[in-house]
């Protein structure tokens, strides 16, 4: 409220809302919203709020994987709400929150949520539109804007990934080939061509990227019945990805197969190809659905085994578990290292952006705070630095540089360079007093590093637990395991920098800062006073060594023996530090 007593509200102005009363029309056998007729409002609601931001036509290319969490009945009423998270130059993710009401009951419950990525169409004249970027206006807003940039990755290469799966990964037929009521996958086959007419199409005439999701998932409803022999439920849907557009007159080729049963659900592939009378078939998406059959109660049945074609697609692996579930370590995959790096550094920025941090001490502008939920104990420390961003970026992401200033790094192995942003470590750490005295601690992390998207976004240095076969648990070391942890760096001014800490305290960390959350010790300061003076002595180093290469280029006539006793000596003290 402002002080003329105005009440102004931080509306997202790219917010569309849509709600609709599910009819019978909209249901299937079970008098259930059916999941395509769904789709078809989720996709018109975030093309909506893509162009409302673009101020242009657009048009979808990719929806994220969908987890659909309950069913809508018939008289129910849904609710879809839609916003731009991030705009890039040409294409924007969209939210999308899918709830339901009751109107009688008076109850409201969600859905589902989703990503979408839409992307602008060129102008009559061939140009590209550049989107405008887009101001977070609430906290939650500025997460998503955050994260968005790490969904864009997993996107631009879930291409890669799906093909590397399919060259890949092994067939495991063996046990089902034994079982002999085993359900041949050639059974589950369908193949349907529909029509696309005017009202299949949107407002520039291609079809209607919610239309051609809604035909995928009822072939893939059939593959599924036919294998359980019963109405299947839709529960996920990995993501969309359209390869090219459709237009009206399109003849669209769906095919379905399912490609593997489990105990209580199962994978049907689905793709999607257009043609005309003459030409060759364009390849226009593809989809893994996972299906459940659910009994009088609503729990998971068993379903039949089924017989695999000799090549069948593999289940993409995705690490979705809740933090709460197994163990913390995931296992390491060079084929889902996408995934692997997008949710260690989603989680560190998730973290940063809680709300409910207690602030528990503070010493000479070093602030520690603390956040409690359910089991968990999460610690921040943080504090500014008379270094700039990007260069105390750079000392920090080198791990191995770790073990000079913090007494908690032992020793600290370089096991794998994944690429330019990823690596694998092996760190040592002392002994915890609650597990013996001189049994050393060892962890298995990796590393993920990200520069700022935008003028804003902070440097991210992100740490998480992993397996790897090639180092498995010994006897002379308790392998302990980190669920997230990791640095932000942030501009201040062009010479100084906002460092913060975060750790997600699991049993094996808790020891070593338990008694600083009780005010008794000071190791916290301590070290992070230590990180602060490690940076401070590499700027200086640094600024030595661009002055010192500036004074060769400007006094050519120094010897070149002096020049390179000069050299010697700056690369001797830099390796010390």
């Amino acid at each position: 409220i402002t002080s003329g007593g105005k009440l102004t509200l931080n509306l997202n102005p790219t917010q569309v809302k849509m709600s609709q009363i599910v009819m019978p029309c909209h249901s299937n056998h079970r008098q259930e919203l059916s999941v395509g007729q769904l789709l078809k409002w989720m996709d018109s609601t975030a093309c909506l709020s893509a162009e409302r931001h673009a101020g242009s036509p657009c048009v979808t290319a990719s929806m994220d994987d969908i987890h659909f969490e309950h069913t809508i009945s018939v008289g129910q009423v849904v609710n879809i709400k839609a916003k731009v998270n991030r705009a890039f130059n040409t294409s924007m993710e969209v939210g999308i929150q899918v709830t339901c009401e009751d109107l009688f009951a008076d109850r409201h419950w969600k859905v589902c949520h989703a990503y979408a990525t839409f992307v602008t169409q060129r102008t009559s004249t061939g140009k590209k539109v550049i989107l405008k970027p887009i101001v977070p206006q609430t906290q939650t807003e500025q997460v998503e804007y955050s994260v968005a940039a790490e969904r864009r990755r997993v996107r631009m290469l879930h291409d890669d990934i799906i093909r590397d799966l399919l060259s890949l990964g092994s067939i495991q037929q063996g046990m089902d080939d034994s079982v002999e009521n085993a359900v041949a996958a050639e059974k589950t086959k369908v193949e349907s061509v529909e029509l696309v007419l005017p009202p299949h199409a949107n407002h520039q005439v291609n079809t209607f990227g919610g239309q051609i999701m809604a035909w995928m998932v009822n072939v893939a409803t059939i593959a599924a019945s036919r294998l359980c022999q019963a109405h299947p439920t839709l529960r996920t849907i990995d993501m969309f990805t359209f390869r090219g557009p459709s237009q009206v007159g399109d003849r669209l080729l769906l095919r379905a197969i399912v490609n593997n049963a489990f105990k209580n659900s199962m994978e049907v592939g689905v793709r999607a190809e257009a043609y005309q009378e003459e030409g060759p078939n364009r390849h226009i998406n593809s989809a893994f659905m996972n299906f459940e059959v659910l009994d009088k109660n609503g729990k998971p049945c068993t379903l039949p085994r089924i017989r695999p074609e000799p090549v069948v697609s593999h289940l993409k692996y995705i690490i979705s578990r809740k933090q709460a579930e197994g163990p913390l370590s995931v296992p390491w995959d060079p084929r889902n290292q996408v995934y692997l790096s997008y949710n260690n550094v989603s989680a560190l920025k998730m973290l940063a952006a809680r709300n409910n941090w207690r602030l528990s001490s503070e010493k000479d502008k070093v602030r520690l705070y603390t956040l409690e939920e359910k089991s968990m104990l999460c610690v921040r420390v943080e504090s500014e630095v008379d270094v700039p961003a990007h260069r105390a970026f750079g000392f920090l992401s080198e791990l191995r540089n770790r073990t000079t200033w913090d007494t908690h790094y032992k020793e600290c192995e370089l096991i794998h360079r994944v690429d330019d942003e990823d690596f694998l470590y092996r760190v040592v750490t002392p002994s915890v007093p609650t597990k013996g005295e001189g049994m050393l601690q060892d962890f298995i992390l990796l590393a993920s590093k990200r520069k700022p998207c935008s003028s804003g976004d902070p440097y991210v240095i992100a740490l998480r637990s992993v397996s790897l076969p090639t180092y498995p648990p010994t006897e002379q070391f308790n392998r302990g395991e980190v669920l997230c942890a990791g640095f932000t760096i942030l501009e201040s001014t062009n010479n100084t920098s906002l460092i913060t800490y975060y750790n997600q305290a699991s049993p094996e960390v808790l020891p070593y800062i338990s008694t600083d959350i009780a005010g008794l010790s000071s190791s916290f300061y301590h070290t992070f006073c230590s990180c602060s003076q490690y940076l401070i002595k590499n700027r200086l180093m640094s600024d030595s060594d661009e002055k010192h290469q500036q004074n060769q280029t400007t006094s050519p006539e120094r010897s070149s023996s002096e020049s390179e006793t000069e050299r010697l000596s700056a690369t001797l003290n830099s390796t010390q530090l």
